[in-house]
C-alpha cells in the first residue's frame, strides 16, 4: 500500500515539474524523468519502486483502455497493414536484431566490458526493449499539429505492440530459462495468448456497451468503461492470455460502438473529461517513478554496454520502420518517406521496458546486468530521443 503523504508529494512533485516543462519549454516525461532522478539523489521522500504488480494493476488497464478508448476504429482499419505489421512481426524481427546486434557488439567493447551471455538471454532483452512508449511523442506531434495519420501510426502501433512484446518476453523467458518449446509450440502459444486476449476484450467491451446503451447515468457509464478497462485485463490475465490485448479491444469498443450508441453528448464529454484527466495522472506518476527507480551510479558503471545496448535497440527501430516502409512503398498504405526517421526516433521506450526487467526471476542469468541494461536504454531514449524529438516534428507539420 503507497502511504497517503507519498501520493500527495508525487503529485506535488508532478504539479510543478509540468509547470516547469512549459517553462522551459521540454517534454513533460523528460521533465518528470529528470524530476525524478533529481529527487532520488536528493532523498527527499520514499517513493514505491516501480515492480510488476503495480504496473499491471493500476498503471497500465488505465493508460491502455485511455488511449484505445480515443482512438477511431474506421481510420485504425484503413492503416491496418503499417500498424499491424509493426506490432507483430515488426516487433519479432526488433527483438532479433536488437539481441544479435548487441551481442555482437561486444567485440569492440572494452575487455572490461565484454561480458559473456547466451543468445536466448539477449533476446529476453530484446524483449524487453521492444516496446515503444510514445506518450511524450504524441501530446508533442499534437501540439504541433503533425499530420493525423502519423499520429494515430505511432499510437496504434504503440497500444499493440505493448501487447505482443509482453508475449514475447514471456516465451523468450521460457526458452531462456532452458524449457523444451518448439518454434511450432511458440507460434501456436503467441497466437492463443494474443487471440484469447482479443475475445475477451470483445466480450467485455460489448457487455460494457450494451449495459451503456441502457442506462442513462453519467457517473454510472463512467463508472462501467472503469469497469471495462480494469476488468478486461484481470480477466485476460487470469486466464492466461493477453491483458494489454484484451484492454486495447474492449477500449476501442467502448469508444467507439458504446459511446456512440449509448451516450449523449454531455455524458461523450464528462467520459472523454474524465479518461483525459486519469491518462495525466497516470502517466505523470509513473514517469516520475521512472526517475526514482533510476540508479545513476549502476548505470555509469557499465555505460559501455548500455551505448552498445541503446544502439543495438536503434538500429534495430530503424531495420524494421524502413524494412516495413519499402514493402508497403506500392501498396495504399504507404509510409512517406520523410516520416521515416520521424518514427525511428519516436520510439522511446518507458516503464513497461523496466518493469518486465524487473519481473525476471531472482535466479535468471546475468539478471542485474539486464536490468541495468533496460534502465540505460530507457533513460537514454527518453533524454535524447524524447529532447530532440520536436525539431523533427516540426519538419513534418
Amino acid at each position: 500500500m503507497i502511504p497517503e503523504t507519498t501520493i500527495l508529494y508525487l503529485f506535488m512533485a508532478a504539479s510543478l515539474l509540468s509547470v516547469l516543462a512549459n517553462r522551459f519549454h521540454i517534454p513533460y516525461t523528460v521533465a518528470l524523468v529528470l524530476g525524478g532522478l533529481v529527487l532520488e539523489t536528493l532523498h527527499l521522500f520514499r517513493a514505491p519502486v516501480l515492480t510488476h504488480d503495480l504496473v499491471f494493476a493500476l498503471f497500465l488497464p488505465g493508460l491502455i483502455f485511455e488511449s484505445a478508448y480515443h482512438l477511431s476504429s474506421g481510420a485504425l482499419w484503413r492503416d491496418r497493414l503499417a500498424i499491424f505489421g509493426l506490432a507483430v512481426p515488426g516487433v519479432l524481427i526488433s527483438i532479433i536484431v536488437t539481441a544479435f546486434m548487441f551481442l555482437w557488439s561486444r567485440q569492440y567493447l572494452p575487455d572490461s566490458s565484454n561480458v559473456v551471455m547466451p543468445v536466448s538471454v539477449a533476446l529476453v532483452f530484446g524483449a524487453a526493449v521492444a516496446a515503444t512508449d510514445p506518450i511524450s511523442v504524441v501530446s508533442i506531434f499534437r501540439k504541433l499539429q503533425a499530420p493525423a495519420r502519423l499520429t494515430l501510426i505511432v499510437e496504434s502501433e504503440s497500444l499493440l505492440n505493448d501487447g505482443t512484446a509482453i508475449v514475447f518476453f514471456s516465451l523468450f523467458l521460457a526458452l531462456a530459462e532452458g524449457k523444451t518449446v518448439s518454434a511450432s509450440a511458440l507460434g501456436i502459444q503467441f497466437f492463443a495468448m494474443v487471440g484469447g486476449g482479443a475475445l475477451v476484450g470483445v466480450v467485455i467491451g460489448w457487455l460494457s456497451s450494451e449495459i451503456i446503451k441502457r442506462v442513462n447515468d453519467g457517473m454510472v457509464e463512467i463508472t462501467i468503461t472503469i469497469l471495462a478497462a480494469y476488468g478486461s485485463f484481470l480477466v485476460a490475465m487470469q486466464l492466461d492470455y493477453s491483458g494489454v490485448i484484451s484492454t486495447v479491444v474492449a477500449g476501442l469498443i467502448c469508444g467507439n460502438y458504446g459511446a456512440k450508441q449509448g451516450m449523449t453528448a454531455s455524458v461523450k464529454m464528462a467520459v472523454h473529461t474524465f479518461w483525459e484527466y486519469i491518462g495525466f495522472a497516470l502517466n505523470s506518476i509513473i514517469f516520475l517513478l521512472v526517475g526514482f527507480t533510476i540508479h545513476l551510479p549502476d548505470l555509469l558503471g557499465i555505460w559501455p554496454l548500455i551505448l552498445a545496448a541503446y544502439v543495438a535497440a536503434t538500429f534495430a527501430r530503424a531495420a524494421v520502420i524502413y524494412g516495413m516502409s519499402g514493402l508497403l512503398s506500392r501498396t495504399r498504405a504507404r509510409i512517406p518517406p520523410a516520416w521515416n526517421f520521424v518514427l525511428v526516433w519516436g520510439g522511446i521506450r518507458g516503464a513497461l521496458s523496466m518493469v518486465l526487467a524487473l519481473s525476471l526471476p531472482h535466479d535468471f542469468p546475468h539478471r542485474s546486468l539486464l536490468i541495468n541494461l533496460v534502465f540505460g536504454v530507457v533513460l537514454l531514449t527518453i533524454l535524447i530521443q524524447g529532447l530532440s524529438i520536436s525539431p523533427l516534428a516540426r519538419r513534418v507539420s
